[in-house]
């Protein structure tokens, strides 16, 4: 093995941008691996071979061929690398479970694969095999580092692998999400009986693959330390709190980072206008920019409150469309981009029908147009009642854009609340409200539009505040580094 000094790592994930995107996992997936290759580790990332991520990756080579132990027919490992990071990818090329129509998840009709269990397996499977010592490839990695439930058979499988092998990290992206199946899966994917019971990846007489890398892993991490206190509770444990406090000794919150080249107002090829904390005048010509693409009145003085989100409960979307009701009467326009739950986008479209030029609802995703969001608007809301991480929070300052958020997660650990203290220290950068309510969010959002509107100077402080942050990979990827080196390879 290498030396704890520098550990080869192999990072295993169901999604990476810019190969393939469902999610932030798929944000972090390309660009925290990425970051840990400039500062010279030797890791590659692991993805299943979708029809999207084969058609992206036409410069491959073979790197290592494997039997299938779910079905016939054999596995090709082949590598390639990410455009402009340069990080090496291998591909789980095996056409049968990957190369299809539809998304990572679900068919195109919106349903979950029904092989899914299999599918994720594999993809654990031969990242337990490449930490393992059957792998027989030139390159074999010091620790797998997996991510959510998708690789969380990863560390079972290295748990009962004879011989020598891999240390394990699993990342909670969003403790929700935890890939239960039916309890026959466990033979069926070549789990030891022995694994099917509390203490292990039994979970109320189900298999979850979540609580299988959490009870096998060697370390736990999520995307915020906010986050990791949250869910050793039942609020936000989603049944895995007991676990999680369990483990507490060996879970830690790292909060993750944005791509900086990509998300900066200075050089964003998408704006009408570059602008920096130094020219936060120009800003202002984004807005007008914006309200004109999106159907918006032209007014410079109206408050422009922006929402880029998934339209679900999680995301607090049933409080926006009460706060959108009662504030658009008082002049303010909003602008929403997302997609999610169909009776709130009926109701989302019904209410923008009613306010013509106030109201702009914008179903789907359009990557320019999020840009041109987070530049033009004045106000930017993030009301959820649970946030793991979050990362349009801190797009928005970097645009000058102050958020206003529910004190949870990563959204209490990178916002610095607008108390009369942080203000008079110049540390402020945003609106938090601790209670999850209507009132007080509605709150909240009134007096960010009070500043805005009455207190200028305020404003740009706070503004100027949010630019000032250092957001970027490094310093998360610094923090990974050290945990890769605890583990004592």
């Amino acid at each position: 093995m290498t030396s704890a000094r520098h550990p080869k790592v192999l990072f295993a994930t169901s999604e990476a941008h810019p190969l393939i995107k469902t999610g932030g996992l798929a944000d972090v997936s390309g660009a925290l691996p990425s970051a840990l290759h400039a500062l010279g580790i030797d890791i590659k990332l692991l993805i299943p071979g979708y029809r999207a991520v084969l058609a992206k990756c036409r410069d491959m080579t073979p790197f290592a061929t494997l039997a299938n132990p779910f079905a016939p027919g054999e596995i090709h490992l082949m590598e390639s690398r990410l455009p402009e990071s340069g990080l090496p990818v291998l591909i789980v090329a095996y056409d049968a479970f990957y190369n299809r129509d539809g998304g990572p998840y679900q068919t195109g009709g919106g349903n979950d694969w029904p092989d899914n269990p299999q599918r994720f397996a594999l993809l654990s499977y031969v990242a337990a095999w490449l930490g393992s010592r059957d792998n027989s490839s030139a390159w074999q990695p010091d620790i797998v580092h997996c991510n959510d439930w998708q690789t969380g058979l990863a560390p079972a499988y290295l748990r009962f692998w004879a011989g020598r092998k891999a240390s394990s990290i699993l990342t909670i992206h969003n403790l929700a999400y935890q890939g239960v199946f039916a309890a026959d899966m466990v033979h069926a994917l070549h789990l030891p009986p022995e694994s099917f019971k509390l203490q292990g990846l039994e979970y109320y007489g189900h298999l979850s693959f979540l609580k299988a890398g959490l009870f096998y892993c060697d370390r736990i991490t999520t995307v915020s330390p906010t986050y990791a206190r949250e869910i050793q509770h039942e609020t936000l444990g989603f049944g895995m709190q007991g676990l999680l406090h369990e483990r507490r000794g060996v879970l830690s919150g790292i909060i993750n980072g944005i791509d900086t080249q990509e998300w900066n107002p200075e050089t964003d090829p998408h704006l009408a206008k570059a602008y920096s904390a130094q020219q936060l005048n120009d800003k202002a010509l984004n807005k007008s920019a914006l309200q004109h693409d999106i159907g918006l009145h032209l007014d410079a003085h109206a408050p422009l409150v922006a929402i880029v989100s998934r339209i679900t409960y999680q995301k607090g979307s049933d409080t926006i469309l009460g706060m959108m009701h009662d504030l658009v009467r008082e002049g303010v326009q909003f602008v929403l981009l997302g997609s999610g739950d169909k009776e709130l986008e009926r109701a989302f479209r019904k209410l923008a029908l009613n306010h013509p030029g106030r109201i702009s609802i914008n179903i789907g995703y359009d990557e320019r147009l999020s840009h041109r969001i987070e530049a033009g608007a004045d106000i930017f809301l993030m009301p959820s009642r649970f946030e793991p991480c979050g990362l349009n929070q801190m797009y928005s300052q970097r645009y000058g854009t102050p958020p206003v958020a529910h004190a949870t997660g990563g959204l209490a650990d990178t916002i610095v609340d607008a108390t009369a203290e942080n203000i008079a220290s110049g540390r402020a950068s945003g609106i938090l409200f601790y209670d999850m309510h209507f009132h007080t969010a509605i709150a909240a959002l009134r007096h960010a539009i009070h500043l805005y509107r009455h207190e200028p100077k305020v404003w740009r402080q706070l503004q100027i505040a949010g630019m000032a942050k250092d957001f970027s990979w490094q310093k998360s990827a610094q923090e990974y580094l050290q945990l890769y080196r605890s583990l004592n390879l």
